[in-house]
This record gives C-alpha cells, sequence and structure tokens, in this order.
C-alpha cells in the first residue's frame, strides 16, 4: 500500500502545482533538469563530472523557469550556489542589456580600416617571412598610409592564422643614410642542385645599400677569376672612389692590384678577424641567402645569374629598408605619384613568385 501512496500523493502535488499560475512551466523544467542529471551521471567517470557549456546552459535555464523552493529539491548533482550564482549572472546580464548604452564603444582611437586590415593580412600570407616592420613599411610605400609596426602586429595576431610549412618573421636593421663613393664587395659560396660549388662576388653600395652587381664563377677562383668576377658584377657603371674589402688572401693577387690601379680606385681593409667591421655587405649577403638562395635551387652558372639578377631588381626597386626610412634603395621615378588603393590593386610577383607587393590596378 505504501508504494501505492507515496506515487499517488506525487501525482496530486504534481496536478495542484499545474493548475497554479506558472505551474506547467515550473514542471517541465524540473523535469528537464532531473534529467540532464541523470545524463551528467551517467558519464563514465573515476571522479566527479566536469560540466560541458550545454549542461550549464540546460541548469541556468531551467533555474529561470522553477519557483525558488524547488532548486533544493532538484538539485541533484549541482549545488544550489551554483544555479543561483548562474541566477544572478543572468539576471545582472538582464539589466545590462535592458538599461546600459546601446551601442557601447571602447575607449581609445579608431582602428585602421577592414581593407587595410586585409591588405596586411593578404601581404603576411604571400610572403610568409616579412616581419611587421617591413609590412608597415611596405603597406606605406604602396599605398601612402602611415601605419605602426605594432598596429600590424595586433592584426596579424588576431587574423592571421600561419601556414603549417611557412617561416617565422624576418628580421631589420637600423643603418645610417648619407651619400658618398663608397662600395663593398665580398664572396660567398654557394652549391648547386647538383652540388657543384658556384663562387659569388657581390658589391654593394655602402651608403645607399643598392646592390651594384653579381659576378658568378664556377671552380676554383684565381686572380684571373677574380678580376672577371668584379668587372661582370660593375660593367656599365661609374667606379666608385673607394672600395672595401676585407682580408681574404684572393685580394693579394697581382692581377686584382693591377686592375685598382687601373680603374684607379682606392682599396679600404677592414680591421682583420672582425666580421663586424664589414657589416652591410655581410648583412646583404645574409639577406641573399635568406630570401633567395635558400628557398630555390640552381643547376648551371647562367640560372644562378638569372636568379641573382632577378632578385637584384626586386631588392633595389621594391623591398624596403629601415634605414632608408621604408624606402627601396632605387625607388623608380613615378613611386610617389603611383600609389595604390587599399580598395582597388593588386599583387606584382618578384623572383619567380618568391615575393608579391601590392601595386596600383
Amino acid at each position: 500500500m505504501r508504494d501505492l501512496a507515496v506515487p499517488f500523493l506525487h501525482l496530486i502535488a504534481t496536478v495542484a502545482r499545474l493548475a497554479g499560475p506558472g505551474g506547467a512551466r515550473s514542471v517541465v523544467a524540473e523535469s528537464v533538469l532531473v534529467k540532464q542529471q541523470l545524463v551528467i551521471l551517467n558519464r563514465s567517470r573515476k571522479r566527479s563530472p566536469n560540466l560541458r557549456l550545454s549542461d550549464r546552459m540546460v541548469a541556468g535555464v531551467c533555474a529561470l523557469l522553477m519557483r525558488p523552493g524547488r532548486l533544493i529539491r532538484s538539485a541533484i548533482v549541482l549545488k544550489p550556489s551554483t544555479l543561483l550564482r548562474l541566477h544572478r549572472a543572468l539576471k545582472q546580464r538582464k539589466y545590462r542589456l535592458l538599461f546600459s548604452s546601446k551601442l557601447p564603444k571602447k575607449p581609445g582611437r579608431k582602428g585602421p580600416d577592414q581593407e587595410v586590415m586585409a591588405a596586411v593580412v593578404q601581404m603576411k600570407q604571400r610572403n610568409p617571412t616579412w616581419g611587421c616592420p617591413r609590412i608597415a613599411q611596405q603597406i606605406a610605400l604602396a599605398f601612402g598610409i602611415p601605419i605602426n609596426k605594432d598596429v600590424v602586429r595586433r592584426i596579424l595576431t588576431v587574423r592571421y592564422q600561419p601556414e603549417p610549412d611557412s617561416a617565422g618573421p624576418s628580421w631589420l636593421t637600423i643603418l645610417g643614410h648619407t651619400k658618398d663613393s663608397l662600395w663593398s664587395l665580398d664572396l660567398f659560396r654557394s652549391e648547386s642542385a647538383v652540388l657543384r660549388t658556384h663562387w659569388v662576388l657581390v658589391v654593394m653600395d655602402q651608403f645607399t645599400r643598392r646592390i651594384v652587381g653579381f659576378g658568378v664563377h664556377r671552380g676554383v677562383v684565381d686572380g684571373v677569376g677574380l678580376c672577371r668576377m668584379c668587372n661582370r658584377a660593375t660593367r656599365w657603371q661609374t667606379p666608385p672612389k673607394y672600395l672595401s674589402s676585407d682580408h681574404d688572401p684572393l685580394y693579394r693577387f697581382r692581377q686584382w692590384q693591377a686592375n685598382l690601379r687601373i680603374l684607379d680606385v682606392r682599396e679600404i681593409k677592414t680591421v682583420p678577424y672582425v666580421p663586424l667591421s664589414h657589416p652591410f655587405v655581410e648583412r646583404l649577403i645574409g639577406t641573399i641567402r635568406r630570401e633567395c638562395l635558400d628557398r630555390t635551387l640552381f643547376w648551371t652558372t647562367a640560372d644562378l645569374e638569372m636568379k641573382l639578377l632577378d632578385f637584384q631588381r626586386y631588392y633595389n626597386g621594391h623591398r624596403t629598408h629601415a634605414g632608408l626610412d621604408g624606402r627601396p634603395p632605387e625607388p623608380s621615378p613615378d613611386a610617389g605619384c603611383a600609389r595604390a588603393s587599399v580598395s582597388s590593386y593588386r599583387w606584382q610577383p618578384h623572383c619567380r613568385g618568391l615575393y608579391q607587393t601590392p601595386m596600383a590596378a
């Protein structure tokens, strides 16, 4: 009789609650809450179950629909304090939406336009090795819009997702900017796709950061080969007054010294065993390796010369430099008037697609 009496009394209490105001809503919410707690208890765990976002949402909605006196009896897994705190949070959220400003604005300066942010993200996607200062300088060069490197960093942090095989951000330099007649040269070695050794002589203008030219030689370099490389790198160029070089034994060859006397060029030597005394051309060699030779393969001497010539055109005419206030070493005469618009522009590939810069459509 007792087993029948208890369900009968519960039935009468439920009917009485249904007859009252808001009774049906409270009974349904209580039933849903109990079933949700049973689902949580059935999860196989060795310790107390962690509540998911959906569990908290269901409990919060049911707590709003139930009568406060039934919360303690219905809470099997959840503590009453948890439901009450959620109820208070929802209540505060409700009144905040009702009585606060409809258009909340964060204090501070207005950020960049959506078109500028899209251009920054696309530039990083097309040139993964570029850093934030470099991208800021390229945006200012292409569109004439001054933008800070910190703004670029915040845009990329939120909007840019790097590819799994993309490289990290590139490094930058701080160099002086003056005008004089001084060239620097140095040799470095590179291996072809079939592991044939090629020597490259790079000549740069010390103060404009311009690449004067390259000379390539396969195999062992002697005095005659060094002179041939230098003449090929500086052809159609007016010789400087001074030439800076290190203490490589190649520069002591008789043919090399005679070549400098004919050109009326005075040679300036760096401090022995101190690479920092020859920083500009040493850094240029590192840039050539990282941005060109380490990212492509070459087969013959002619193939290497063509790739270096492509990089020279990109480096002198389109690559920005921090030491030149974000300008390339040899900007085109109409670079100042041919500004691109962030709403209409196209991408110009360089070095056979290794890098892409925006330009006017």
